[in-house]
């Protein structure tokens, strides 16, 4: 029998500096949101781990949707430039946010970024965040819309161990979907565990390598 230890709220030592943290971070999304509402931009920020294809579905959406919105991608990572380098290919704005050590983007720094921009000239920003299941969730960043990218290569677990991250999400990818039957992963299992923590998503299989289902995730964004 495994015995589990939990945390009780009234026992996590930094809570007040977390609040004061989470209260700032929650100003900085407003004063995004109003500031994306004025310009009259679509936004999205898209959240997942490491290697679930995070890359790969906005490169596929780009390709897609470049010729119909002006386009910036603000691409979160803790260092280099390997994956808005892989964006910038297919001829839109990018700009690279570096975090250092932090696992998450906040608010704060997507205001500076959005300082060297040109907004009334864009349509859509779409947001890559640090590859992190845990973090990202609770950084709003005042993004219209938020996105979570899971792949079948990630295992059956994925999200019942990762609960937060799915609960405010309006679109689940789960990618990789060419590989599900190598991974002994279901989509359908997947899907029904993010249906139980948040019914109101939407919840797409697909596989960017393929070009296979980002027509529906597009749709699913209200952007076609």
């Amino acid at each position: 029998m495994t015995k589990i230890v939990e945390h009780k709220e009234d026992e996590v030592f930094d809570i007040e500096l977390e609040e004061s943290i989470l209260k700032k971070n929650e100003d900085f999304a407003k004063k995004n949101s109003e500031l994306f509402k004025t310009h009259n931009i679509k936004t999205i920020d898209i959240m997942g781990s490491i290697g679930s294809g995070k890359t790969s579905l906005i490169e596929a959406m780009v390709k897609r949707l470049k010729e119909k919105y002006q386009i910036a991608v603000l691409n979160g990572d803790l260092t280099t430039t390997i994956d808005s380098d892989r964006v910038a290919k297919h001829g839109v704005d990018v700009i690279q946010i570096n975090t250092g050590k932090e696992c998450h983007l906040d608010a704060n720094l997507i205001s500076k970024a959005l300082e060297d921009m040109e907004l009334d000239q864009l349509d859509l920003i779409i947001i890559e965040n640090v590859g992190n299941l845990i973090c990202p969730g609770e950084f709003r960043l005042g993004a219209e819309q938020r996105l979570v990218v899971i792949s079948v290569t990630e295992g059956p677990y994925m999200v019942l161990k990762h609960p937060f991250i799915f609960m405010e999400a309006n679109v689940v990818v789960i990618n990789k979907l060419d590989l599900a039957e190598a991974m002994n992963v279901e989509f359908e299992k997947l899907k029904a565990d993010v249906m139980r923590i948040n019914p109101k998503a939407e919840v797409i299989g697909t596989s960017c390598r393929n070009d296979k289902g980002i027509i529906y995730v597009i749709g699913a964004l209200n952007l076609s």
